[in-house]
């Protein structure tokens, strides 16, 4: 009778055992905050997955903590500046990644000793723009580059149209100093940017078939400045060079100045200085816009013939002129207050896997990963240039801490010269003057 008390003590203390080790593999939940909107739906879908299929195995659930847009990086890091353990994996960006760098775990290490992350499927320059004094803050989710947008039509009828070439080289002569030859948008340099610009703008040129030759976003926002930034790179130029502000160097003037003949010559609308994303897209939607230098987000809209029925079928894209293109990546890092560290990194983990980045790009998210960008080519043809253009031509401006201040002081000066309120040379000046006491806090 004992033996046989034993040994159904023994089997339900067994089956105890095995019932309590099914349920409680899934016990740990790791909090992941994320910025509100498609990303963080996509990101839910990952999710979803992972606690379908990955939870009882590790051990690990996963939740979204989501905030409102408006704060969201203040908000995250005031709760990161105080050891706050809310969320175990932090959002984080190009332009913040230095600020937050403080309250985040470097992942190099993790990544170093892991066997199921892979940091080799992320285009290079991604990992550089979450990366801040040489360690790895964040892995990028998603990435925004730029593009030349420019009608095919018009550009097609340039570059075969002898008597357009002629009245070409006449404006480019009168307002650059040089009689400029077309060339195809794959070559364009600032130069031809700006020519072509000048060309299609009916107010020099009343034969254009379009009032604007492009359209440039002035309003007072550092995602501007980011646009405004790819023709400082493209003359060479950078914010620092060797330690100190270089926003007063030639580069500097001449990649403001071909703002300026634009702006003067009335060649972008005339109320730019209130235009960004939505607007442009409007403008080069018109059909009375014939190049933009915009985000690659721009493309789906573009191209869409129930959103812009006058141009859809005729809106192509090309490296931005000098083959330069800001880089800007959304991700996730490990809060390095979270007790929960190593569970965090392990979803960190299957996130840097093609698997995972191909179940976010499938549900509207941009994962800087080429084979999933390539995949999806049928249905977001742009995907493929992302991916060459962020790889071929991307750079990354600065992550250091004070980028986001910078991006504004920046935004500040320049909108001052678009608007005429302050001479241009006065106004890099004056950049330079404001970066100085930015870096020397």
């Amino acid at each position: 009778m004992r033996t046989t008390k034993l040994i159904l003590s023994l089997f339900l203390l067994g089956t105890l055992i095995v019932g309590t080790a099914g349920i409680g593999l899934a016990q740990t939940t790791v909090t992941v905050a994320y910025w509100p909107g498609p990303e963080s739906e996509a990101m839910q879908k990952v999710v979803d997955w992972w606690n379908a299929n990955r939870a009882q195995e590790t051990g690990i659930q996963v939740r979204l903590l989501t905030f409102s847009r408006q704060d969201f990086f203040t908000r995250q890091l005031v709760a990161l500046a105080a050891g706050s353990t809310e969320f175990d994996i932090a959002f984080t960006t190009t332009y913040i990644v230095g600020e937050t760098a403080p309250y985040l775990e470097p992942l190099d290490e993790y990544f170093a000793s892991s066997a199921t992350g892979d940091l080799s499927v992320y285009i290079p320059s991604t990992l550089e723009s979450l990366t801040f004094d040489g360690r790895l803050y964040g892995i990028p989710t998603d990435v925004s580059n730029h593009f030349l947008y420019y009608r095919t039509d018009l550009i097609d009828e340039l570059l075969s149209n002898q008597a357009w070439q002629e009245r070409y080289a006449e404006i480019t002569e009168r307002y650059l100093g040089k009689a400029l030859a077309p060339r195809p948008p794959e070559e364009w340099t600032p130069e031809d940017y700006v020519g072509v610009s000048l060309f299609f703008t009916r107010r020099i040129n009343p034969q254009s078939p379009t009032a604007y030759g492009t359209v440039l976003q002035l309003r007072n926002l550092i995602f501007n400045v980011m646009l405004w930034n790819n023709m400082l790179r493209a003359y060479g130029g950078q914010w620092i060079v060797d330690g100190e502000p270089a926003l007063t160097s030639e580069a500097a003037q001449k990649a403001l100045e071909a703002y300026m003949i634009i702006i003067r010559n009335g060649a972008t609308p005339p109320d730019s200085l209130n235009y960004e994303f939505p607007e442009a897209n409007a403008a080069m939607g018109s059909g009375q816009v014939a190049t933009a230098i915009h985000w690659s987000a721009g493309y789906q809209f573009l191209t869409d013939p129930n959103s812009y029925p006058l141009v859809y079928d005729k809106i192509a894209i090309a490296p931005v002129p000098g083959k330069v293109t800001w880089v800007h990546s959304l991700g996730l890092g490990l809060n390095a207050a979270s007790p929960r560290k190593q569970e965090a990194f392990e979803f960190l983990a299957f996130l840097a896997s093609e698997q995972a980045m191909q179940m976010y790009a499938e549900n509207g998210g941009l994962p800087p990963v080429a084979s999933v960008l390539e995949s999806l080519a049928d249905r977001r043809p742009e995907f493929v240039s992302v991916a060459e253009h962020v790889d071929k031509y991307g750079y990354v401006e600065s992550t250091r801490p004070e980028t986001q201040a910078i991006l504004q002081a920046l935004a500040d000066n320049l909108s001052a010269a678009w608007s005429g309120q302050v001479d241009p040379v006065a106004a890099l000046e004056q950049a330079q003057k404001d970066v100085v006491n930015i870096l020397s806090r």
